[in-house]
């Protein structure tokens, strides 16, 4: 029974032919119509996407026909702005010369280091005096040093357009030349201090000690007067400063010297770019060539206007006459006169104009080889910086004694004056042993006003092959808190520090704070500091500096400097945020073009006043031929940080400045232009759809030393290329 009922159940389930075509064909209807419904519905978004894409490109078109029926207006506006770039450096260029007045008329006695005859003659005159004592030297080296500073001043912060060739072998000549002055007189008053080394001997160990140190300069000199072979660690009573000599110098009629100079005198110049004179200069040479042309044009047609012609009646003479005696004649003079000095202001502040903005673009401008001329073990300067200055180690033979005789002092002066002692000896065939001349173990005194970052690197000076090099020593020992490092030296020399040039790049972030008009903030965040730098009209100075989110005294706060003086004392004391134009060898940067970069810093430089801008993860995201970054015109108190809803995404290409869409916190970068906003030509132009009257007159009064001197921060410190 159960198997029949199997059976008839297994007979209710089969279908039959027919009903098994309607059901394909009720399924082939159902997805021909499902493929309908979607190819409608494809067609219809299609059609509503092309829609869509017609009206934002019709919006687009209208928008690009706005920008372009303005574009003129906005770029004369621009013009009339940017003025106080050329304008800016016609005051410099009127300073310096007055500085120079200046100085001339104080008469106190320092030379002019620019003057060529002046310099000359200071050098005779200190040539010539003889037996100075240290202490004498380090005075005199104060001016000196302060004239060496000058001449590298004048050398950088003159433009390339105002540099003549003959002048930078001048100036560069000059340094040299008080450089090797200077030093010789520090070895000079070293040797006139060793003769009286018996009559300063310590009681207690018999050999002579002597510190003697101003700001600039610290010397210690041991003599070694006993030759004890068991006094061999020698150690400064006055500062951690120490040595470990092997016994051949302990028995040896040697003094020992360490002069740290804390200027670096060793290293050579880095050439001037001339080039960019010749680059600058053959830019605006029509505009020259106008000025002239033009000017003969007034001229000769002031000298027509005026001029009588020979068959000119009696009765028009009278009248003329009669003119003149009524002062009208003058007063047309003065007012076509007037007229020509007023073309040829605008002709020289045109020209003006065109030598700046070159000399600005210039300095963004990358080289295109690496230096590769440099041998092993010689340390790379471009990627490599000295710091703290040069400790000059060396090792001296004893000048002969002076010895009192009935009431006198007999002192045999030799004629080659104070000599080195050579260790080790070019042959060594006469001594027993290898290791008779082992490596001599130094500590050193670290310069309280540097950071290191990392471990510093030790490097000797290679006075054969001029530069510095990395072999010959070894064990380097570096204690950060204590301020020492301890290393071993082969033989004695000229030594520095020097730390990775790059080692704040790129920066991770950066910020440009309005505080007043004429006056703001620009920090600057690397992966091991946050350096904020204040600059108020035409200078700069350090505000603060943070180490691992604490902040670190320097001696650089509050002093106000020049943009170029202030790069210089920054990169002295280990902060360099400063580009070169080789720095893109050695640093992973988010490459824009110059022209781009440079007309962004210039129209940021003239908002700086009122408005703040920061950096922007999508800059690296756009292409290179336009920036993107943050602008905000809510402005809180200087201590707290700008909100994420009070900032504005800008894109700049140059030509065209624009509202992005995207958030700096949205998923993906987009150029898509924000609901409701237009293209400008500029930024100022861009920022005036959303900012006040008030705020815009404070662009409008900013003064132009403080323009100049926010746009020259910009441009050394490139902040797009370089985060």
């Amino acid at each position: 029974m159960d198997g029949k009922a199997k059976k008839s159940g297994n007979k209710k389930k089969k279908i039959s032919k027919a009903e098994r075509l309607k059901q394909q064909q009720e399924e082939e209807e159902r997805r021909q119509k499902e493929e309908e419904e979607a190819r409608v519905k494809y067609e219809k978004e299609e059609m509503e996407r092309l829609e869509m894409e017609r009206i934002e490109k019709e919006k687009w078109l209208q928008l690009e026909a706005k920008d372009l029926e303005r574009k003129n207006e906005e770029l004369e506006e621009l013009y009339l702005l940017e003025a106080c770039f050329p304008e800016a450096e016609k005051l410099k260029r009127d300073k310096r010369l007055l500085t120079q007045w200046e100085h001339y008329i104080q008469c106190d006695g320092s030379p002019d280091p620019s003057t060529a005859q002046e310099i000359n003659t200071f050098i005779s005159l200190w040539k010539e005096e003889t037996n100075e004592t240290f202490e004498e030297v380090i005075a005199k080296s104060k001016l000196v040093l302060h004239l060496i500073d000058k001449l590298k001043l004048i050398l950088l912060e003159t433009p390339p357009y105002d540099l003549q060739d003959k002048n930078i072998v001048q100036y560069q000549g000059s340094i040299l030349e008080l450089q090797e002055l200077l030093h010789l007189k520090f070895n000079t008053a070293t040797e006139i201090l060793l003769r009286q080394a018996s009559t300063l001997a310590d009681l207690d160990t018999g050999n002579m000690e002597k510190v003697i140190q101003d700001e600039n300069v610290i010397l210690y000199v041991w003599a070694n007067l006993k030759k004890n072979p068991r006094y061999r660690s020698i150690r400064c009573s006055e500062m951690q400063i120490g040595f470990e000599i092997p016994r051949i110098l302990a028995t040896s009629d040697i003094a020992l010297r360490l002069l740290h100079t804390r200027y670096d005198h060793v290293t050579p110049l880095h050439p001037v770019p001339t080039l960019l004179q010749a680059h600058a200069s053959t830019v605006p040479l029509s505009v020259n060539d106008e000025v002239k042309s033009v000017q003969t044009a007034v001229s000769n047609e002031l000298q027509e206007e005026y001029k009588q012609p020979e068959d000119e009646s009696n009765s028009v003479q009278e009248e003329e006459i009669k003119v003149e005696e009524l002062g009208v004649g003058p007063v047309q003079m003065t007012f076509v006169e007037e007229e020509f000095e007023d073309t040829c202001y605008e002709l020289e502040m045109k020209l003006l104009s065109e030598t700046v903005s070159t000399a600005q673009l210039l300095l963004l401008e990358n080289a295109p080889e690496r230096p590769d001329f440099f041998e092993d073990d010689e340390v790379d300067i471009y990627q490599f910086t000295t710091l703290g200055g040069v400790y000059h180690l060396d090792a001296l033979e004893l000048p002969p004694q002076c010895k009192p005789m009935k009431g006198w002092m007999i002192m045999e002066i030799l004629k080659d004056g104070l000599q080195k002692y050579i260790y080790p000896p070019a042959t060594t065939e006469d001594f027993e042993t290898e290791n008779t001349f082992p490596p001599i173990e130094i500590t050193l005194e670290v310069n309280e006003n540097v950071i290191f970052f990392e471990k510093p690197m030790v490097a000797r000076w290679d006075a054969e092959g001029k530069h510095w090099k990395t072999d010959g020593i070894s064990n380097v020992v570096y204690k950060s808190e204590e301020r020492l490092i301890m290393f071993s030296l082969e033989t004695f020399g000229p030594v520095t520090l020097i730390q990775d040039t790059h080692i704040n790049m790129p920066y991770q972030s950066w910020e440009l704070r309005p505080l007043d008009i004429n006056n703001m903030l620009l920090t600057v965040i690397t992966v091991f500091t946050e350096i904020q730098i204040q600059i108020k009209e035409d200078l700069c100075t350090l505000n603060s500096i943070k180490l691992k989110n604490e902040t670190h005294p320097s001696i650089l706060e509050g002093k106000w400097m020049t943009p170029v003086s202030f790069c210089i004392a920054l990169k002295a004391a280990g902060l360099n945020i400063f580009p070169t134009e080789h720095s893109h060898f050695y640093v992973a940067t988010n490459y824009k073009v110059p022209l781009v970069e440079m007309k962004a810093y210039r129209q940021m430089a003239l908002l700086s006043s009122a408005f703040a801008f920061g950096w922007s993860k999508w800059n690296t995201q756009c292409s290179s031929k336009k920036v993107v970054f943050k602008v905000s015109k809510h402005l809180p108190k200087e201590e707290e940080p700008i909100e994420n809803s009070n900032w504005t995404l800008l894109m700049f290409s140059g030509d065209r400045a624009q509202r992005l869409k995207i958030e700096e916190d949205s998923e993906m970068f987009s150029e898509a232009l924000k609901e409701d906003t237009e293209f400008h030509s500029t930024l100022y132009h861009m920022v005036k759809d959303f900012a006040s009257e008030e705020t815009l007159e404070k662009v409008r009064s900013s003064n132009c030393l403080f323009v100049d001197c926010v746009c020259q921060m910009l441009l050394l410190t490139r902040l797009f290329s370089y985060s």
